[in-house]
């Protein structure tokens, strides 16, 4: 074939196979004006054009990079647009998000474009787009990601001084002053104006009347200087800004207006605002607190119970931790960070449900102890508390009670000072937030690739399939999951290298969500992720709201993927190659196919081929090689990337199933009589890690795999379930020891001073899920004492009749 006719038949592919995969330009002719993440045309404006150079010329001007990318929803942050300068004359620059929610931008004297982010009742990437002629258009777009204000770095907020100062402000001892402190080279200012905004959510509760609404209410200090900390004594705010408990302080340049929006500012953290109340808090704080009290437990009687549909606690702190798709730390109780759990003592650590509940937008929270016990506030103040407002939010976010964090500060948290911390009202709110136990909790189910690679399935069935190509992990018709994989050989600077593979590349789809590939990349072999072919930075954070799902990166080498229906994918760095482990909830069962087998409890069905017919569970290795290939990934539903030359060459217009790849088999490893000491040493029984060493020579690939199939069966391991009994009461009166209620635990009970115990000393909670015995009852020991009492004067009255029978027959007798 001559070099023009292929030219022409490579366009000709380009241009009719369907997929995900780029269009090469004829020419870098056309624009990217109104086009971003467009591939038709004459030129390209989607991300994988600069791999393949086929981007329009003009594609950084209208398809913005900005820095930062990203801060807090409450808004205020200046950003710059990357790689647009503008020395032309302009009318005005406006920054437009969500194209409803508009803020203005400048250019300043470098020809930089600038834009402030907007306050929002979100989180998650917001589209916006930005017009140079004061709004007339709108040709050029990029994304802005806002995140929960507890996710923004102190650095760039203002602080709070003693923030539980601030909170008590007014409570028994606790006066004086309060300071805040700032970075004053956040704002480019010489004064600065300090304001109090709150927060409150109006409307009748789950109605389309609740609305979320912040308010300027009052400024601290007007045009003082940018020093960096200003320090006063608060005075009770007007009556008519007291119904206000919740807030934050705003510091804005002091040219604008008091109240002015979306502009450039620094925000506090939200907090009660304990030190703005009137004077009837101050003069009896613990009245005023409990009243608040009984009013939110009247509203609480009068709103849904939401409690029903949340999901059970693990059973444990082991399981938390290792049923990643559904729970993830709570940042305010971590073990990873010391411990610190200041609304919950006796725990170590908590975690939260991932996603809110689907009615109410609720959320679950499970705590432990040091020892891995559950913690439960029937037991414990430090205990579990679910949330009427997740803490996270819920999508679609904006209306309540599904703002990130302030829903959930309404609801729940300031709810918990009036109760718990102001007045000792506390058993109160521990009625409405009760601790859920485990009875109902049935583990995520665990599966696994990795090394050359091998597969370790839901059911538990090991194999491995080292093809090259890319290959379907797991398919699962319930929710329309689509789990895929791409495998190549060993590449060093010489080469690829081995006759084995390994995944180089996970992508996953959930329904409509977001498509998230997770790879490695360049010659260091770094891992890099993909939001719909796009590379994300995480640069500034480690924590994303994406469409359908939750994102969080882990010190650069391992990536969490939490699925709207409670599936997880973690994928990480493992030697040469990518490890993969998905996590599925129970209602999966017999809803999977794919190299990752058929979730049902029978190992036996894993080697299920597309067609239907199964393989033998004793299967040769040359059969679960017809078997792993039998699952390439078909072309036109392809997830993954081919953002360069090499990858479109190589997979996008190739057999997704490399046929003329020889792989090496288990059956033909031999040992390099130089390795065997070190290698039986380090392998051990592990097959897995022996066939790496062989098959590549190499310890280092061996330990890698050793290391990733340990944690597989570590993280099987803490998943597997355990049997509750559910919470056992002490018997009134009384009192009991031992918090723990699985299989095996017993708890003991005594009674307080001036009672004794009627029953069982002591209960065990059985294999059945049941109690050994009833709790007992504590009665007053006085009982004792009368008893006593009748039963020695009845017998005292019987020898005294006794005494007097006999003295007077003696009489008789003597007459």
């Amino acid at each position: 074939m001559t070099l023009p006719l292929l030219l022409w038949a490579v366009l000709l592919l380009l241009d009719t196979v369907p997929g995900p995969g780029p269009r090469p330009a004829a020419g870098a002719r056309g624009s990217c004006s109104h086009r971003c993440g467009d591939q038709d045309g004459l030129c390209s404006c989607h991300p994988t054009c600069s791999g393949l150079n086929s981007c329009c010329l003009d594609f950084r001007d209208f398809c913005l990079e900005v820095s930062p990318y990203s801060g807090s929803m409450m808004g205020g942050k200046d950003f710059v647009v990357q790689h647009l300068s503008w020395f032309k004359p302009t009318d005005g620059v406006i920054c437009r998000f969500k194209e409803s929610i508009q803020t203005l931008g400048h250019v300043d004297s470098s020809g930089r474009v600038h834009c402030v982010s907007p306050l929002l009742y979100e989180t998650g990437r917001i589209p916006f787009t930005l017009s140079m002629d004061n709004g007339r258009s709108f040709p050029r777009s990029g994304t802005w990601l806002a995140v929960h204000p507890s996710k923004v770095s102190e650095t760039e907020k203002s602080e709070l001084v003693n923030e539980t100062h601030w909170q008590y402000y007014g409570t028994a001892g606790v006066t004086g002053n309060l300071t805040v402190t700032w970075k004053p080279s956040a704002l480019s200012t010489q004064s600065v104006t300090i304001e109090l905004w709150g927060y409150e959510e109006t409307g009748k509760p789950y109605s389309d009347k609740w609305a979320a609404k912040w308010s300027y209410l009052y400024p601290l200090a007007t045009s003082i200087p940018n020093s960096g900390f200003f320090t006063f004594t608060p005075k009770p705010a007007p009556p008519t800004y007291q119904k206000w408990e919740v807030g934050a302080l705003r510091i804005i340049n002091s040219k604008y207006y008091a109240g002015e929006k979306d502009v450039q500012a620094l925000w506090s953290s939200e907090h009660a605002l304990a030190w703005h109340l009137g004077e009837d808090f101050r003069a009896d704080p613990e009245a005023w607190a409990r009243a608040q009290c009984l009013a939110w437990e009247e509203l609480e009687d009068q709103l849904p119970n939401f409690l029903q549909e949340l999901p059970d606690c693990p059973c444990t702190l082991a399981q938390a931790r290792a049923d990643s798709g559904r729970f993830h730390t709570d940042y305010g109780c971590d073990i990873e960070r010391g411990s610190v759990c200041t609304y919950h003592p006796g725990a170590v650590h908590c975690v939260r449900s991932v996603q809110a509940s689907p009615q109410y937008a609720s959320g679950q929270q499970c705590c432990y102890t040091e020892a891995g016990t559950l913690l439960l506030t029937a037991d414990s103040t430090g205990g579990s508390t679910p949330d009427r407002g997740h803490d996270w939010g819920a999508p679609p976010f904006r209306t309540p009670p599904r703002v990130p964090g302030l829903s959930h500060w309404l609801y729940d948290v300031v709810s918990f000072y009036h109760c718990c911390l102001w007045a000792p009202e506390c058993s109160r709110y521990m009625r409405r937030r009760p601790s859920s136990d485990c009875r109902n909790y049935r583990p995520s189910r665990l599966a696994s690739a990795f090394g050359d690679p091998h597969f370790v399935t839901f059911d538990g069935a090991n194999f491995s399939f080292n093809g090259r190509g890319e290959y379907v992990l797991l398919e699962a018709t319930l929710t329309n999951l689509r789990v895929q994989g791409r495998a190549q050989p060993r590449t060093t600077s010489e080469g690829p290298q081995d006759r084995g593979t390994g995944l180089v590349a996970v992508a996953v789809q959930e329904g409509n969500s977001d498509v998230v590939e997770v790879r490695l990349a360049g010659e260091g072999r770094v891992l890099q992720v993909l939001l719909n072919q796009e590379v994300l930075r995480f640069t500034e954070q480690s924590w994303m709201d994406l469409k359908g799902m939750f994102l969080s990166v882990a010190a650069q080498d391992s990536v969490s993927i939490m699925l709207s229906s409670g599936a997880g994918l973690e994928v990480s760095i493992q030697g040469p190659f990518l490890s993969v482990t998905v996590l599925l909830p129970e209602k999966f069962l017999n809803h999977t196919q794919g190299l990752l087998g058929t979730l049902n409890d029978d190992p036996t069905d894993d080697f299920t081929l597309r067609n239907g017919k199964v393989l033998p569970h004793k299967a040769t290795s040359r059969e679960l090689f017809h078997f792993g290939a039998d699952w390439a990934v078909e072309n036109a539903s392809s997830l993954l990337t081919y953002d360069s030359w090499f990858l479109v060459n190589n997979f996008l217009y190739q057999s997704k199933h490399d046929y003329s790849f020889q792989p090496l088999f288990p059956e033909e490893t031999v040992p390099d009589p130089s390795q065997a000491t070190e290698a039986a040493e380090l392998c051990g029984d592990n097959d897995f890690c022996m066939f790496d060493v062989m098959a590549t020579g190499n310890l280092s690939v061996g330990n890698a795999t050793r290391m990733a199939h340990q944690w597989h069966q570590h993280r099987v391991q803490s998943l597997q379930p355990v049997t509750s009994c559910g919470w056992l009461a002490p018997p009134p009166n009384g009192h009991k020891e031992g918090i723990r209620y699985l299989s095996g635990s017993t708890v003991s009970f005594h009674c307080d001073s001036g009672y004794s115990l009627f029953g069982a000393e002591a209960s065990t909670c059985q294999a059945d899920g049941t109690w050994s015995r009833p709790t007992p009852m504590c009665q007053p020991a006085r009982s004792y004492t009368v008893l006593l009492s009748i039963i020695f004067g009845g017998l005292a009255v019987v020898a005294l009749v006794a005494l007097i029978y006999v003295l007077l027959r003696h009489r008789k007798r003597n007459v």
